[in-house]
């Protein structure tokens, strides 16, 4: 028979062969501090006999989260900053942040939010304070953009989904509803005909796109897929983040991979995240310089359709910034040196605007 259980205490981690029976006491401290679910889906990927499994690196507990270095904070990206309701995170002029739920279907060991999810915090905005929200993004015309988020904005009814994504489809400024979510990947049985159907309620009067959060090729089972493509075969496009992390993505083999099932799967990769300061991660960050390299080895070796922007976003709420590798120089001669593929340093003279040869 299929095991349904998602897997939450220490003692079902060392039932399932995650854990090693004598760190139930080590996983006892680490689940009073950071949410832990693993459902299974994912349980099943991971590799029981490889101590380095990157499945498990994601989403097992590891007594590393609990060395928590002085830089590393609560609000790594700054969200209080720019709360205007609560519920509303407003950074950039053109959108917002609608932080629906502060559950997942699956908590992430590098979980940017992972002070605020998880059980005993509030589960989901009351009708009173959604109405806020709403209120805020109706009487603010620069929203051009909702971002549905959380939590796994997913995880809510396709009830209580469309009520939302219809409610915002009746905002006339508001053009492009985003959902951001692990869920095709976490629960790909949970991505139903009613979900894919709330989600069109509010087309054509806004452009409805999934965001999926996606780390390790694995990750993109058959059933992923299939789940994936009821968004899209629905006339849902889909766009894919992705966390750089150490020990499970930082080679350009299995990130080459991750980028062409993702663009096979019919998702454009978007972003690719620098792990953010949270707390307990330090352990699961690479340097920026691995990041560039990374990148670098990426560009010209896999299509640009597979290629995301790395990005990393500033602590203190100031936002994300482009980190990847730059290809331009400057010479003395005014001249551009531009650095192909391979590496290689190439001239290309630049004319003053308007000007032209006699």
């Amino acid at each position: 028979m299929e095991d349904t259980t998602t897997l939450r205490t220490p003692d079902e981690l060392i039932a399932a062969g995650l854990v090693a029976p004598d760190a139930a006491v080590m996983q006892e401290r680490i689940a009073a501090r950071y949410a832990v679910a693993i459902p299974p889906a994912l349980a099943a990927l991971i590799d029981r006999d490889d101590p380095a499994d990157p499945i498990a690196r994601q989403f097992v507990p590891d007594p590393a989260e609990l060395d928590v270095q002085p830089h590393e904070l609560a609000d790594p990206i700054g969200d209080a900053a720019h709360m205007p309701v609560e519920g509303i995170v407003h950074r950039y002029p053109d959108r917002v942040l609608l932080k629906l739920v502060h559950v997942c279907a699956v908590y992430c060991r590098f979980c940017f939010r992972r002070e605020m999810v998880g059980p005993g915090k509030p589960n989901a905005l009351s009708p009173d304070t959604l109405e806020r929200a709403l209120d805020y993004i109706r009487a603010t015309p620069a929203i051009w953009e909702v971002i549905l988020t959380g939590g796994d904005p997913l995880v809510i009814s396709p009830r209580r989904l469309r009520e939302v994504v219809t409610a915002l489809a009746a905002i006339p400024h508001v053009k492009v509803v985003r959902i951001h979510t692990r869920l095709p990947i976490a629960d790909p049985a949970a991505i139903t005909g009613a979900m894919v159907d709330a989600l069109k309620a509010a087309m054509p009067q806004v452009a409805v796109y999934v965001g999926l959060h996606a780390n390790h090729p694995r990750e993109l089972t058959p059933q992923a897929r299939t789940a994936c493509a009821r968004f899209i075969d629905a006339g849902i496009p889909m766009v894919s983040q992705t966390v750089l992390l150490r020990g499970v993505n930082d080679d350009v083999e299995t990130m080459g991979a991750l980028l062409r099932a993702l663009v096979e799967t019919r998702i454009k990769p978007y972003y690719l995240h620098h792990g953010d300061l949270a707390p307990g991660t330090a352990h699961l960050r690479t340097t920026i310089a691995e990041g560039q390299a990374l990148m670098r080895a990426l560009r010209g070796r896999f299509s640009g359709l597979c290629l995301p922007e790395y990005v990393l976003d500033l602590p203190g709420g100031h936002g994300k910034s482009p980190v990847g590798p730059s290809y331009l120089a400057w010479k003395s001669d005014g001249a551009a040196a531009i650095e192909d593929f391979n590496g290689n340093s190439h001239a290309y003279p630049e004319s003053p605007a308007g000007s032209r040869a006699d």
